[in-house]
């Protein structure tokens, strides 16, 4: 599967959960991407012990998955099997929450009118407005006007972060000397202080990004008992909780983060990943459409909430939101799902087509050359169909999805024979 993103400090926290099923769970272009680890999160089925007297057609491989914890709402299709189906009809959508008074949530500044705050509040508006040099201009004034207070010392470790131009997955970097040196930096901070919930949340964050789930589950654990108002403590601990394989204590924390920050279009898809994790169709749907309403130009959200329609049982509407997601930015794996979408509708050629452009975008995508063999080999282009599984068999040799689609080939070629 992908990376499936999370989100943290206002920045994405993928966290990207690779399993190797013949029912995978979708795989991620972000948290979500998640690289999160080598975890197997999903059911899975190797299929019928022994095949029929008529192989069935190929299957195609599910499609990529969403961005948040990563998710998977697939069957265990085996070799004939297909995206799973939502029955129960979803919930009514409630309205979004007004804006909470006050800073926004995960921000520095307090509003309580100390010495710093006014500067702390122009360094948190900058910083998640992307300008780290006004952000860490306002920080370090912070600094020299409450230079006890460890706030500031907060704001410029993120500024610090942001710099790196690491993407902030889970494990993106396990021996970066400057993310060792950052919770280095955050122990000092938390020495000074160690009821400050915001300094543990960041050595938490931290740790993730370096691959130490349990450590960061610690950090983060005790951020939340600091600070439990802050969604970003929540949510991080959410990715810490997923990547431990704890799955329902991991939603419970989207859960309470999506709560705390409801007008947050990230917390919103990390709770539809997370809800699509426990097969829990119709409320992931809820969660990403209210992501799409506060953020309908975001290319994720949109590929997101495509998938889970198709998680759903819902080609069609995934069609209309994946080709939306693209005019936004155009993705492999958008484009290998929307492909899987035609493909379910019986739009065949366009569905090849949709393929092949994913290829063109990520030639290492492992699902679509998949898809593009199970297409082509319906379309009865077996010599096609095998050359895709070959290059799809060449970038995992360990992909059971693969062996089990050329075995099935294998028996189509010697159905034909007279």
């Amino acid at each position: 599967m992908g990376t499936p993103r999370c989100f943290v400090g206002g920045r994405a926290l993928t966290t990207g959960v690779r399993a190797r099923l013949i029912a995978p769970p979708f795989i991620a272009p972000s948290f979500v991407a998640l690289s999160l680890m080598a975890l197997c999160l999903t059911a899975c089925g190797a299929g019928p012990a022994s095949a029929p007297e008529s192989p069935p057609p190929l299957a195609p491989a599910p499609p990529a998955s969403v961005g948040a914890p990563a998710p998977s709402a697939s069957t265990p299709a085996g070799v004939a099997g297909a995206a799973s189906s939502a029955t129960s009809e979803e919930p009514s959508e409630p309205p979004l929450p007004p804006a909470p008074p006050g800073p926004p949530p995960g921000s520095l500044a307090r509003g309580d009118g100390g010495p710093a705050d006014a500067a702390l509040a122009l360094g948190d508006a900058a910083y998640l407005a992307d300008d780290l040099p006004q952000a860490e201009r306002h920080f370090q004034a912070a600094k020299k006007q409450a230079p006890r207070d460890p706030a500031p010392a907060v704001g410029l470790l993120r500024v610090a972060l942001a710099k790196t131009g690491l993407v902030t997955d889970y494990a993106v970097a396990p021996k970066d000397a400057r993310l060792l040196r950052l919770v280095k930096e955050a122990d000092r901070i938390i020495a000074l202080d160690q009821s400050y919930g915001p300094a543990q949340v960041e050595k938490g964050r931290l740790l993730l990004m370096l691959g130490d789930a349990s450590g960061a589950l610690t950090a983060l654990g005790r951020g939340v008992e600091l600070a439990p108002n802050d969604p970003e403590a929540h949510s991080a601990l959410g990715v810490a909780k997923l990547a431990l394989g704890e799955t329902e204590p991991a939603l419970e924390a989207f859960e309470r983060a999506a709560a705390l920050d409801g007008r947050n279009a990230a917390r919103q898809t990390n709770l539809g990943t997370a809800y699509l994790l426990r097969g829990r169709v119709s409320e992931a749907l809820t969660a990403y459409r209210r992501a799409v309403t506060l953020a309908p130009k975001d290319p994720r959200a949109r590929g997101d909430l495509g998938t889970a329609y198709l998680a759903a049982g819902r080609p069609k509407e995934a069609v209309v939101e994946l080709e939306r997601a693209i005019a936004l930015e155009r993705r492999a794996t958008f484009l290998s799902n929307l492909g899987y979408a035609r493909q379910l509708i019986g739009d065949l050629p366009r569905a090849i087509a949709t393929y092949r452009e994913a290829i063109a975008l990520d030639p290492k995508l492992g699902s679509a050359w998949i898809n593009l063999g199970t297409a082509l080999a319906k379309q009865g282009d077996l010599a096609g169909a095998e050359q895709a599984l070959r290059r799809a068999e060449q970038l995992d040799p360990t992909d059971p999805r693969v062996k089990a689609n050329l075995e099935e080939l294998a028996a189509l070629k010697r159905d034909r024979k007279p």
